[in-house]
């Protein structure tokens, strides 16, 4: 699937076209499936109780990733793409109905307990099936073609989102909390389907970019041993570090607001799948007008620092007015600003690295490094009470990190475009690959 490079803007050619639709359905079943669970889980996060039990669930979460990085990483290991990743999914499916069912007809005991443990499976389903999906597009496409589709494929993940935040928003008062996971199991059946017919209707390509017949990755923990051997993956941990400690200190704001000003678990839910809809709206509208445009014309490191940049003014609007309405908007920007355009940049950094890196190394970094930075963020209060810092804010906490994270964009951007163009890179040692 090389690209002459000559195309416009976000186009795609001919023989591009089969495998930019499937790869956009599947998209939209995935993120569809998501968002339909994304606001039940919201939902049973505020109703556990305040920041201390949302803290010990996002431990809960990272010692999740922590057991499923290194079964994941031992799959793909001994599994072509075309075993492991319809199996990945007809499991995910399996648990949807399983949360279900116990959600459904257990004692009272059991279903808080049950959506503790939905609230932690969500959290490590979306990374996983998000960074399977998005290693499989670095597989297919290569670096100029990434450029060009990535925005397009990302856009039939908005409109699944839309989709799926839609359905939350009509049917959660009507048909109730609960019956929102069958239509959730539903959609990532038709994922797979779709699924299905991308890896038919993908030709063959180079060894070095993709290889169905050997599987990729070394072993359980191959990822992390790959990504502590480049410069340019580590890099890669600490943009992905930062994220979710900022998403997190932002989460627990959100709680504390949301708990304050809503009532009935309906009315909240209601409340997280209409911002869901507003982020994915904007997502839509940026990536059929921007992304498709921004990101060849100005290269992955420029849209990497918009995250930066609009997490510190976020924390200071909350600074200002912590309402209902400011979080939503910080919320709505954010996210949709990641979605459209700094995801897309993020995801063209793998497109110039191995193919087990692009599996075992993505995985473990999408999994468990976001995870840790979840972990760090949840304990961020806590442990600047324990240093006699309690009276420093969120906002001001952040932002030698937000400066780091700048810094970070920076360098992941020019590296990117070294690695792209061919430019070796440096090594310590012939044994010692130092990216």
């Amino acid at each position: 699937m090389k690209g002459s490079g000559t195309e416009r803007f976000g186009a795609v050619a001919p023989g591009e076209l089969p495998s930019v639709l499937w790869a956009a359905l599947y998209f939209f079943f995935l993120l569809a499936a998501y968002y339909v669970l994304r606001p039940v889980r919201d939902q049973f996060g505020v109703a556990a109780g305040g920041q201390r039990t949302l803290t010990w669930l996002y431990m809960g979460t990272l010692t999740g990733t922590l057991i499923v990085s290194p079964l994941f990483g031992a799959i793909v290991t001994r599994f072509s793409r075309r075993v492991f990743l319809p199996g990945l999914y007809v499991f995910f499916l399996a648990n949807i109905l399983g949360f279900y069912w116990l959600l459904s007809s257990s004692s009272p005991e059991m279903r808080s307990a049950t959506a503790k443990g939905f609230f932690v499976w969500t959290s490590v389903f979306n990374l996983l099936a998000v960074s399977v999906f998005w290693g499989l597009m670095a597989d297919l496409f290569e670096s100029d073609q990434a450029e060009r589709v990535f925005g397009l494929i990302g856009l039939g993940g908005t409109v699944g989102g839309i989709s799926g935040s839609a359905l939350a928003t009509v049917l959660s008062r009507p048909i109730g909390v609960l019956s929102l996971l069958p239509i959730s199991a539903v959609l990532l059946a038709l994922c797979l389907v779709c699924l299905s017919r991308l890896l038919a209707c993908t030709p063959s390509r180079p060894a070095r970019t993709v290889d169905s017949g050997t599987p990729p990755g070394t072993g359980a923990l191959a990822g992390m041993f790959l990504a502590l051997r480049s410069r340019y993956l580590l890099a890669i941990c600490g943009f992905m570090l930062l994220y979710p400690i900022s998403s997190t200190l932002l989460y627990f704001e959100q709680a504390r607001i949301v708990r304050a000003a809503f009532e009935s678990p309906a009315a909240r839910t209601e409340f997280f799948a209409r911002m869901d809809l507003f982020v994915n709206i904007l997502t839509g509208l940026s990536q059929l007008f921007l992304t498709g445009r921004l990101l060849p014309a100005l290269g992955s490191g420029p849209l990497l620092t918009l995250l930066p940049l609009i997490t510190i003014g976020g924390f200071a609007g909350l600074v200002i007015r912590p309402s209902a309405a400011m979080i939503a908007w910080v919320q709505v920007i954010r996210r949709a600003a990641e979605f459209a355009l700094v995801k897309p940049a993020r995801e063209v950094l793998f497109t110039v690295v191995s193919r087990e890196e692009k599996y075992s190394s993505k995985a473990f970094i999408d999994t468990f490094v976001y995870r840790s930075g979840d972990a760090l963020g949840a304990w961020a209060e806590p442990l600047l009470k324990l240093v006699g810092a309690a009276s420093v804010t969120t906002a001001g906490a952040f932002l030698p990190l937000g400066v780091f994270w700048l810094w970070l964009c920076r360098y992941l951007g020019k590296k990117e475009r070294e690695l792209a163009a061919g430019v070796p890179p440096k090594t310590d040692s012939p044994s010692m690959e130092n990216r």
